[in-house]
């Protein structure tokens, strides 16, 4: 079914690329690439196949072509919502909505909430923590996002260049500067042990 539906999308079959995503993931809802690789389809290539048909990018009035955009990126959010019913524990659902919150929908708050709870669940990427302050960050919530990340960088390995703790550390001193924290309100770093 999946290969079926892949043929589909090579021909750019909007309903019937669509049809089969939703089929391919009610009959066998245990791969998560079929909902990962299903809500991308459904959110950045069916997107732009509607324009295209549409006139293209140069004729379709950016209203119209960001309509498209948000009523694809909906389909794409409640496929990614039945996944989370199936798949309840999976980081890479609640990165791949926010993705699609912040990207194609640019709801940053949305997006914010999205990364926490993708943070929340085992296995979850350390770029995840880090993608959410700086979303926070960029929606003006910039307190908030020196909360977060002061209360991250103690839990982050040192010997582990995926967790950057040095990258967060810098990111707390900016957003520090940004506020105007004073010196002896900064955060501190716990010290090492050995």
């Amino acid at each position: 079914l999946w290969l079926r539906m892949y043929v589909l999308w090579e021909r750019q079959d909007l309903g019937g690329t669509d049809a089969m995503i939703h089929l391919v993931t009610a009959v066998d809802p245990r791969p998560l690439v079929f909902w990962l690789n299903g809500a991308r389809m459904l959110a950045h290539d069916l997107s732009t196949w509607q324009v295209m048909a549409a006139g293209g990018y140069e004729r379709v009035p950016a209203s119209v072509v960001q309509a498209i955009d948000r009523r694809q990126g909906a389909s794409a959010l409640a496929l990614l919502d039945a996944a989370a019913k199936v798949h309840p524990a999976s980081a890479d659902l609640w990165v791949e909505r926010a993705n699609f919150e912040l990207n194609r929908l640019g709801d940053l708050n949305a997006a914010a909430e999205s990364y926490r709870r993708a943070w929340a669940l085992p296995g979850a990427p350390y770029y995840v923590a880090r993608l959410r302050a700086e979303v926070l960050r960029r929606a003006g919530r910039r307190a908030e996002a020196l909360e977060w990340l002061t209360r991250l960088h103690p839990t982050l390995p040192a010997a582990d260049e995926g967790a950057a703790a040095d990258v967060v550390l810098g990111r707390i001193r900016d957003l520090e500067r940004e506020l105007g924290v004073p010196k002896e309100r900064s955060y501190r770093p716990p010290v090492a042990r050995e």
